[in-house]
């Protein structure tokens, strides 16, 4: 009896050695588990004036995102009749201008914000050239324009029409003139949608 008793001992000491030992393995499993579900963010975003930028480095803060400026080859006139009226006439005839950078590991990322200057009712032609280049297929992609006074329009849908096997969340228009003090009202977007 002695003896079994003392077999039995051993046994349970050797149970919650066990115990213990995997314990630190299974909480780094856990961890390893909550990293690997974590969202790959970037921001990329079109601005001429700076507006956009603005609100592209708030979503940045905000999201913990990589971020990347869509330039193009010819830069836009600095006149700015003369630039809308450019903007204008691409528009019209569907013309993307060439854009001098792309994101070679567009892969690696799950959250897309993609951000322009209302021009004309939609986005922007190098916002266009962007999305005809990088295959978004199976990403999450955010839209989100500013504006002198003429909301969203047709950025989101026409943004949406771009990346037609993605997931288009919720847009987002900001006005111009205030898109430097707009943290605020982008982290409540950022919260409703569920980004954060």
């Amino acid at each position: 009896m002695r003896k079994t008793f003392f077999k039995t001992v051993r046994t349970l000491l050797l149970l919650i050695c066990a115990a213990v030992i995997a314990q630190p393995a299974a909480a780094q499993t856990k961890a390893q588990d909550k990293e690997d579900n974590v969202k790959k963010v970037l921001v990329v975003y079109y601005s001429k004036s700076g507006n956009t930028r603005e609100i592209a480095k708030h979503i940045q803060n905000e999201t913990n995102a990589d971020i990347f400026e869509i330039e193009t080859v010819t830069p836009y006139p600095e006149d700015y009749n003369t630039a809308t009226k450019q903007a204008k006439e691409e528009i019209n005839r569907g013309y993307k201008p060439p854009i001098k950078n792309k994101v070679s590991n567009i892969d690696e990322y799950d959250i897309i914000f993609v951000g322009s200057p209302n021009w004309w009712s939609t986005i922007a032609p190098p916002v266009s050239t962007f999305l005809s280049e990088h295959n978004l297929s199976g990403k999450t992609v955010v839209p989100f324009c500013t504006h002198g006074g003429s909301g969203i329009s047709k950025c989101a849908s026409d943004t949406a029409k771009l990346a037609p096997d993605s997931t288009v969340l919720e847009a987002a228009a900001f006005s111009g003139y205030g898109a430097k003090n707009a943290r605020k009202e982008v982290a409540d977007w950022i919260k409703k949608i569920g980004v954060k």
